[in-house]
């Protein structure tokens, strides 16, 4: 029998290929079936590691090089075992061209079949998922979910925050970068819910795993009545302030004399005020006379905001003009610490420690929170020794977060299992500060802002 060679052989290789058509779509289906499987599975990984779905290009990238791998390796052992020609036959390039076409088709279908299991099972094979994966995955990708609590507190001594904001937060789901610590972690979380939904300060429970046990907010510092001292108020008067003076200056308010008064006498007076004028002798000279001492906080156009002690705020005259004086700048300690505490993220509380309170017996500077007084049998004593001990009816002034005064405060209620959570790991991270509050704590030992 005469072998057929050249274009023959070639139209006998398709047409045997179209007497058999069940085996070739056999064959384009299997090899289509195979992209789309190798697409799913990349889909499902993919999903699972980078939580997003798989691109569409990739997915076929991966189903078409495991087609492309069969039929090389297919070829590969069809020469090596038959020693048959290197160039495949007209209608075996047909049936791969339409297994590509197809197997193109399946491996975009694969892809979303991929990422919908993923979303339906978590790979690590927990019951319950956080979103589109578990716990575990979340862990090993490339982010990291945090779930908010369904029940959003609000923290004592501060604004209580909107309830649409705490109904916005409540079991909303944050996603942040993987390789973070606990702690970063809860910076994180602290500053995406401060910039992302305006929460002035945050107290949260981070466990190990991300996940979120108690969040409580309060509202943002907002406005000129947080950076008062106690025992200043702030009032605004027709003034006249000087030209270079700015927020922040100490300034003297001097009332202006009457139309009838000398000028000459009123300038003389005003001269000696940039000194360190005495305030009963120009309360005595005709001319203008001093009325307190403040702060500048503000001033648009001849309206001056003015912080000054509450004593003094009752002498000014909303009718009257003043003149304000520019002094040389002066340190207030105590002022600028209060001031700062208020806008800061730590607080100042007391609790009384119970006598079933695990905190007795305990040094003072084991706490997490700094204790900056304790009242005692003895009296008060501020800022007492680290390896002072804590006696049950004492009373503990304490500076710190909210989160570290709540533990505190469930330890010195008598709570056994927060005594842990109450003691610092180290040294406290909030310097030891001086302060002359002593008020009393609530008879029930609760944690009061002071100042």
């Amino acid at each position: 029998m005469t072998a057929l060679v050249g274009p023959a052989a070639a139209g006998s290789n398709l047409l045997v290929t179209f007497e058999r058509p069940v085996v070739a779509l056999a064959r384009v289906v299997g090899l289509a079936l195979l992209s789309g499987g190798v697409a799913a599975f990349a889909g499902l990984l993919y999903r699972s590691y980078a939580r997003q779905r798989i691109p569409e290009g990739l997915a076929v990238l991966v189903g078409l090089g495991a087609v492309g791998a069969l039929l090389n390796t297919e070829t590969a052992l069809y020469q090596f075992l038959d020693s048959g020609t290197a160039v495949p036959s007209t209608g075996r390039a047909l049936v791969n061209v339409a297994a590509f076409a197809l197997g193109a088709v399946t491996a975009v279908a694969g892809g979303h079949v991929g990422t919908a299991v993923a979303n339906a099972f978590a790979v690590s094979g927990a019951a319950e998922l956080e979103g589109d994966l578990s716990r575990l995955v979340q862990a090993v990708g490339r982010f990291v979910a945090v779930e908010l609590p369904a029940s959003v507190e609000d923290i004592d001594g501060y604004d209580p925050v909107a309830p649409e904001t705490k109904a916005v937060l409540a079991e909303t789901t944050l996603r942040f970068p993987r390789g973070l610590t606990v702690a970063e972690l809860r910076d994180r979380l602290v500053t995406r819910l401060r910039d992302d939904y305006g929460v002035g300060h945050v107290d949260v429970d981070l466990s190990a795993d991300g996940t979120v046990s108690y969040l409580a907010v309060g509202g943002r510092a907002a406005g000129i009545g947080p950076t008062l001292p106690p025992g200043t108020v702030a009032a605004a008067v027709r003034a006249d302030p000087a030209f270079s003076a700015s927020p922040g200056d100490r300034v003297q308010v001097w009332r202006r004399p009457s139309p009838s008064t000398d000028s000459a006498a009123a300038e003389d007076t005003f001269d000696a005020a940039e000194g360190d004028s005495d305030a009963e002798s120009a309360a005595a000279s005709p001319g203008p006379q001093r009325v307190a001492t403040a702060e500048l906080r503000a001033a648009v156009g001849d309206v001056a905001t003015l912080a000054l002690d509450a004593a003094d705020a009752a002498a000014l005259d909303p009718d009257a003009a003043y003149r304000l004086v520019t002094l040389p700048t002066e340190e207030r300690a105590d002022r600028e610490f209060s001031a700062q505490l208020r806008a800061a993220d730590e607080t100042v509380g007391a609790v009384v420690v119970t006598d079933d309170s695990p905190l007795a017996g305990a040094p003072v500077g084991g706490l997490a929170a700094t204790v900056v007084a304790v009242r005692g049998a003895d009296g008060v004593e501020t800022l007492p020794a680290r390896d002072r001990s804590i006696a049950a009816g004492d009373t503990l002034y304490l500076v710190g977060r909210p989160d570290l005064l709540r533990k505190v405060e469930a330890a010195a209620a008598g709570v056994s299992d927060a005594g842990e959570a109450a003691v610092a790991d180290g040294e406290s991270d909030v310097r030891e500060t001086a302060t002359d509050g002593e008020r009393p704590a609530d008879a029930s030992g609760r944690t009061r802002r002071l100042g």
